[in-house]
């Protein structure tokens, strides 16, 4: 008979943040603490595609490392994750497990723990998010099977919008449709949490409580209105396809398409999808790159890198333009994902001609990467603040399961 194994924790749990998008599974331990120190943390990446990588980062011991490891599936690449979490810091020390998981649907509004109920209507909605959402409903499942008595909660990327006004999540198609849940749902939520709760800290509860307009620029591209602390509006839809265009993803498209290319291409529902999310965007314009950095570097000589970066910051502008007239004027405008934190010339472009919003830009500090790039006489505050997913769901581990005086789970079975 296996020896069950008991771990009892006090007052300084570890809990194991973990991101599973559709091709790389992100991890990172914290420790209790306000906000909660990183330790160890790493990336599966390229999952079911050639040379699967990993990578980690352990400051305690001032390792890191990067390596293939094969050609794995997200099965395979959770079983290595957890094998190596196991030699490294021992499975039987983790008190807790954090998932961020992009769609709740219409029931869920809030981070917490996970239960079968949960469990089952996340299969039953897993045809929102086909892209994520079975993936991650996998690493729950394999956590449950390596761990089974580990407490499990859920971040949802939804729930930052989940009060947002009817009128910005109803979808202008046949009513009966929202009965089964379909309507706009918004994501990046976490990050998007994560930055207001850094826009209080460094500019004020004032500042975080006025008009805000949140850029979430990176391989996903996104744009929240804010108002209030709350989200009043978002760019992305029922999908995160929705939107600006982004590394590979169309954005927002005229919805004729699909009879027009099922009619001249025989396009099938499948093809259409893998299109719009996997071969636009940047991608499809530019025909040679998904990466803004390699389009930046090309687009001299290239005129489809150009209008592919050009797309890109027009898009974003004009729903900068979309959202001030939402909140009725603008305050802040943040910026933030791996485009907007470290993409000083994209940045400038999109604020380029927005002085009648308010927005006087500095672009020596824009330059030089100051958090406020816009200068001191301008009446909208543009910043510049890095996003963190993973520390949003380490916090709401600890206040849902750690927070207790004392948590005990089982491993194996007795």
């Amino acid at each position: 008979m296996e020896k069950a194994i008991q771990f009892v924790t006090q007052a300084n749990p570890s809990v194991l943040a973990l991101n599973g998008g559709s091709s790389s599974i992100k991890f990172a331990l914290y420790r209790m603490g306000d906000p909660p120190p990183r330790g160890l943390h790493g990336k599966v990446d390229r999952i079911g595609l050639p040379g699967t990588s990993f990578a980690f980062n352990d400051p305690a011991r001032n390792q890191q490392e990067s390596r293939g490891i094969g050609d794995f599936d997200h099965r395979a690449a959770a079983n290595f994750l957890f094998d190596w979490l196991d030699k490294q810091v021992g499975l039987a020390s983790i008190a807790a497990a954090g998932h961020r998981l992009v769609n709740g649907g219409a029931k869920y509004r809030e981070s917490q723990r996970i239960t079968k109920e949960m469990l089952d209507e996340l299969r039953r909605i897993s045809a929102y998010a086909p892209e994520h959402l079975p993936s991650e409903i996998g690493l729950l499942d394999l956590i449950g099977e390596r761990a089974p008595g580990l407490p499990q909660v859920a971040c949802f990327d939804t729930a930052f919008h989940r009060d947002m006004p009817r009128v910005a999540r109803i979808l202008p198609i046949p009513r009966r449709f929202e009965a089964k849940g379909i309507e706009r749902y918004g994501f990046h939520g976490l990050s998007y949490e994560f930055l207001m709760q850094e826009l209080a800290r460094t500019a004020g509860t004032e500042a975080a409580r006025g008009r805000v307009i949140l850029a979430h620029l990176g391989n996903g591209a996104s744009l929240a209105a804010v108002r209030g602390g709350k989200s009043i509006d978002t760019s992305m839809g029922f999908t995160p396809a929705a939107g600006v265009p982004m590394s590979t993803r169309s954005g927002d498209l005229d919805p004729g398409l699909v009879l027009y290319l099922a009619q001249t291409e025989h396009m099938t529902a499948e093809q259409f999808h893998k299109m719009v999310n996997h071969e636009s965007g940047l991608l499809g314009v530019s025909e040679t790159s998904s990466d803004l950095r390699d389009l930046l570097g090309r687009e001299a000589n290239d005129i489809r890198a150009a209008e592919a970066v050009a797309l890109f910051c027009y898009q974003v502008k004009k729903w900068i333009g979309a959202f001030a007239a939402a909140l009725g004027g603008l305050d802040t405008l943040v910026f933030a994902g791996g485009i907007g934190e470290n993409a000083p010339v994209i940045r400038a472009r999109i604020c380029a001609d927005l002085d009648f919003l308010g927005i006087q830009f500095d672009q020596n500090r824009n330059t030089t990467g100051e958090p406020v790039i816009s200068a001191d006489a301008s009446r909208v505050r543009v910043r510049v603040i890095h996003t963190d997913e993973d520390v949003i769901i380490a916090k709401a581990v600890l206040r849902i399961v750690a927070g207790t005086s004392t948590i005990q789970h089982t491993h194996g079975k007795e």
